[in-house]
């Protein structure tokens, strides 16, 4: 006869696979899901444009960002990471990144939105290097699941500039 510790121990563990087995599943699921998220991001001024005693390039932009993120948001999404940054290269790196505005949208209903903001974060160069100089607008999004994997992506914008002269 098994004692009162075997049998708890036993139903314990069938309970423990189950609850591993559903979570399993559940982060399966996510991968059926095909988003086709939209963005627009528009520059409507450089409120100013000017090199730092310290010799850097700052900009100031004010931006309308419009997004529709909605089709992120499965059952299995706890919250959506978003922010954007402007992206350019220079002769020092192949790359650089700048993130401008960031926010959180904890639940379907906020992920289409529409926003007037300047840059929340500061837009510096280390260097002289972006009079003149084209640059992108991206905007990074990252999944927070309730179970499983993050997952990542974005929507780049292209064609933006800034002006040859400091303001």
């Amino acid at each position: 006869m098994h004692s009162f510790g075997y049998r708890a121990n036993a139903v314990v563990t069938f309970a423990v696979t189950i609850l591993a087995v559903m979570c399993s599943i559940a982060s399966l699921s996510d991968n059926f899901n095909n988003p086709s998220p939209t963005a627009d991001i528009k520059v409507l001024n450089i409120n100013w444009f000017q090199k730092q005693p310290n010799g850097n390039d700052e900009v100031s932009l004010t931006m309308n960002i419009s997004a529709d993120l909605q089709s992120m948001f499965t059952w299995n999404t706890k919250q959506v990471f978003v922010f954007v940054a402007a992206e350019y290269e220079t002769p020092q790196n192949a790359l650089n990144q700048v993130s401008l505005w960031d926010g959180i949208l904890p639940t379907k209903e906020h992920a289409k939105f529409w926003i007037h903001t300047t840059n929340k974060y500061r837009f510096v160069d280390q260097g002289s290097n972006l009079r003149g100089k084209a640059f992108n607008l991206t905007l990074h999004w990252h999944v927070m699941p309730k179970t499983g994997k993050m997952f990542a992506d974005k929507i780049v914008m292209t064609g933006y500039r800034l002006p040859d002269s400091y303001r």
